[in-house]
């Protein structure tokens, strides 16, 4: 097989980011691998944002990016834990003995809790044996599942995380203050302001409505990701149990309140608690003053919580859990109206009904249950995407622009990291963050037909995801190298897509040497592989993977018959299990 474009594309974007991390890791980490910014405790500039400074580089490794991609995020998520471990705050109550303690946030909200597990929740693909990881998300999961005495967080009885803000010190049963928020008074004039605040009165008028936080949240759910994480690395059914055990408590409250993910459970686990169900920070109804302006803006955030949904998906293959979320779609669209001689839907419900209204019908997540469930009739809540009319035999010349395009963002990171004039101190925590240059959607897409849950392309119909799990069709790994990711030479390209079959080209583009490369049903072995058709013969298979053995210059198109969901999920190498 002559090398396809698409292929060397491949393995240039993966070789370049070896330098570009390089160069980000050099700029802006000092030798103890501390970020170098003037930290602070706060949900604007905190230390969630000081780690995703290299989101995604976990994904560059187990992609099949080099060793040393691994070598730096893992140096730098130690230097981030012993950072802001020694960090405290001076007014923040819950800052003072650390912004983390027991390396974890002591109690915050699971917005910015999740976005600063980015990095930590998918450390596992490359390193599922690593001891420190395990124990950890051990201690992390255990927080939430009602196992650890100093961390009361959840109440088994009526199935609730006791407080919007929670952690390694259990819940905070007080309503937030503003500077809870926004983290201790500090002179702003100095720094960039990333959200648009002009001084520190302002960071704390935009957190003056943020109070309603004594009471479960959908955000809340985020937490079973580390409880995911705990049974793919371990296997320990408790994790599994509690897991779904919260989940389904969610969805019978979603169904108890017509097809409505309630914004705000009681401490005594009723809808709405001493209030309506709609109510919460970052519920339904939160529409809070922005102080630059004067204007309310809507920051309803309960979309996030399809994360805690996918979760048990991917742990029973039950299609109840993205039925939920059609059922919530079905009943926002049905209060659509006529506005502006447009149907439009809501997105927003206070004490006076529903508002917020904007044209066409109401999809939020639609992307996300399709890919789950691969249904035809949810086919349309997906929407249209480039990535999908490829797979639909529409868009052939897809790949090689994707890919261009994905290098061509890396070097513009590159040259954004060249040109910064920033110094440590004239720098908050979340200055660079755009300057990260990992570039891997493209590349998720394309080789295993995974979802870049995090940073989502369609932004319109799916909203950001701080630390979910990888979603996949395949995932691939170097029997010779004893690692997760592509071989050396190998490219992969996913062209065919349906519920039970998945066609991918797999090509080594060495002139010389043969490589090998394992090929795994699902980011966690997931999906059972039934036969593999390399349009020759169809080999019968029944297992999670099997090897491919690619000759110099040589490649094949193989389409691949699945069961999907229908393995005990893991993240141990293929060779290990």
């Amino acid at each position: 097989m002559r090398a396809p474009e698409w292929a060397l594309l491949q393995r240039e974007l993966l070789h370049a980011h070896t330098d570009a991390c390089e160069l980000f890791r050099q700029k802006y980490f000092d030798e103890r691998n501390h970020l170098m910014c003037f930290p602070r405790w706060g949900t604007n500039d905190g230390p969630d944002d000081a780690i995703e400074h290299v989101n995604d580089w976990p994904l560059v490794h187990a992609l099949g990016g080099s060793d040393r991609v691994l070598e730096m995020y893992r140096a730098i998520y130690e230097g981030h834990i012993e950072q802001y471990s020694a960090l405290r705050t001076r007014d923040v109550p819950m800052g003072r003995q650390g912004m983390y303690v027991r390396e974890f946030p002591p109690q915050l909200d699971w917005q910015h809790i999740s976005e600063g597990l980015s990095v930590f929740n998918l450390m596992g693909l490359s390193t599922p044996q690593d001891r420190k990881l395990i124990e950890r998300t051990r201690r992390f999961a255990g927080f939430y599942d009602g196992g650890d005495p100093a961390a009361r967080n959840y109440d088994k009885k009526h199935r609730v995380i006791r407080s919007m803000f929670n952690g390694s010190l259990g819940p905070l049963l007080r309503p937030t203050t503003a500077l809870d928020w926004a983290g201790d008074p500090f002179d702003a004039s100095r720094f960039k302001l990333e959200h648009g605040e002009r001084n520190f009165d302002e960071f704390l008028a935009h957190f003056r409505e943020y109070t309603d936080t004594v009471c479960d949240s959908p955000l809340n759910l985020q937490s079973t990701t580390l409880a995911l994480n705990a049974y793919l690395l371990t296997g320990e059914q408790r994790w599994r149990d509690w897991l779904l055990s919260y989940v389904d408590a969610w969805a019978e409250r979603a169904a108890a309140n017509d097809d409505i993910l309630p914004s705000k459970v009681g401490l005594d686990g009723r809808i709405g608690g001493d209030g309506k169900w709609y109510e919460g920070v970052y519920g339904w109804s939160f529409s809070p003053v922005v102080p630059q302006t004067g204007k309310r803006e809507d920051r309803n955030r309960v979309p996030r919580a399809i994360v805690a949904f996918m979760n048990a998906a991917l742990l029973t293959g039950d299609d109840r859990y993205m039925n939920v979320w059609r059922r919530q779609n079905a009943a926002i669209n049905s209060r659509s109206k006529i506005v502006d001689g447009n149907l439009s839907a809501p997105r927003m419900r206070g004490p006076q009904g529903w508002y917020s209204y904007m044209p066409g019908p109401y999809r939020m997540n639609g992307f996300e249950i399709w890919y789950v469930s691969m249904r035809a009739e949810d086919r349309a809540l997906a929407g249209e995407h480039a990535w999908v009319d490829y797979l639909e035999g529409r868009n052939a010349d897809y790949p090689v622009k994707a890919l261009r395009a994905s290098l061509e963002r890396l070097r513009s990171r590159v040259a954004l990291v060249q040109a910064d004039q920033s110094t440590a101190d004239t720098r908050l925590a979340d200055n660079a963050l755009e300057h990260n240059p990992a570039s891997v959607a493209s590349l998720l897409q394309l080789t295993q037909r995974a979802l870049h849950i995090a940073r989502p392309p369609w932004s319109s119909t799916s909203p950001n995801q701080g630390g979910a799990p990888l979603h996949a069709r395949l995932r691939y790994f170097d029997p010779e190298k004893r690692r997760a990711g592509l071989p050396e030479d190998v490219g992969a390209l996913v062209d065919t897509l349906t519920a039970e079959r998945t066609a991918v080209t797999l090509v080594n583009v060495h002139s010389d040497r043969e490589r090998v490369v394992t090929v795994q049903g699902g980011a966690y072995g997931e999906h059972v592989i039934t036969s593999v058709d390399d349009g020759q013969k169809a080999h019968a298979m029944n297992g999670r993977s099997f090897e491919v053995r690619l000759a110099p210059g040589c490649g094949a198109r193989l389409t691949l018959t699945m069961k999907r969901y229908s393995a005990k999920p893991t993240l141990s190498f293929p060779w290990a299990s």
